[in-house]
């Protein structure tokens, strides 16, 4: 077959849908990540400057950059998660043969789904309690749902990025 006449490869950058996920998955992701390291930095850069030079210091920057480290730790899950870069147990799987292969990584796609969604759920519930009891962080005052809804964003959003990329994680292929 001549060249001119060989199948394209797929490209999934020509495909809308396609770049319609990755920018939900993958580059808002990487924005808000980007945005909340550097407001860690200025947080921490003026709590510094305002301890060293005029004598008091931020009481509540220390709560606000755990808090986004725990929130910029579950986002990053969701692009790592998308584009299939997080470790894998896949010693032995990875040498099984088709179909077998095909049908491990199916079932560990199944086995993410389920505990994700059950975990994401309990957090759900642990959220709810939060926000019905309407408990605070002890330094800002914070409603304690926002830094716990950190994990029932996380895992919702790596379900979501696992169920819509089912084919690539069975067939192994990112």
């Amino acid at each position: 077959m001549a060249e001119s006449e060989a199948p394209e490869p797929d490209r999934p950058e020509r495909d809308l849908p396609h770049n319609v996920l990755r920018i939900l998955f993958v580059s808002l992701p990487r924005v808000a990540i980007g945005s909340a390291l550097l407001i860690g930095v200025a947080i921490n850069f003026v709590n510094v400057i305002s301890r060293h030079f005029f004598g008091f210091a931020l009481f509540w920057a220390e709560e606000m950059m755990v808090f986004g480290v725990i929130w910029s730790t579950a986002v990053a899950a969701i692009a790592i998660t998308f584009n299939g870069d997080h470790l894998r147990m896949d010693l032995f799987s990875a040498r099984l043969s088709s179909p077998w292969r095909e049908l491990v990584n199916g079932l560990a796609v199944a086995l993410f789904i389920i505990v994700g969604t059950f975990v994401a759920y309990q957090s759900y519930a642990v959220v709810s309690a939060f926000a019905h009891t309407g408990m605070v962080s002890v330094t800002m005052a914070l409603p304690l749902t926002i830094p716990h809804a950190a994990l029932l964003v996380g895992l919702s959003f790596m379900v979501l990025a696992v169920a819509v990329r089912v084919g690539a994680y069975v067939r192994g292929r990112f």
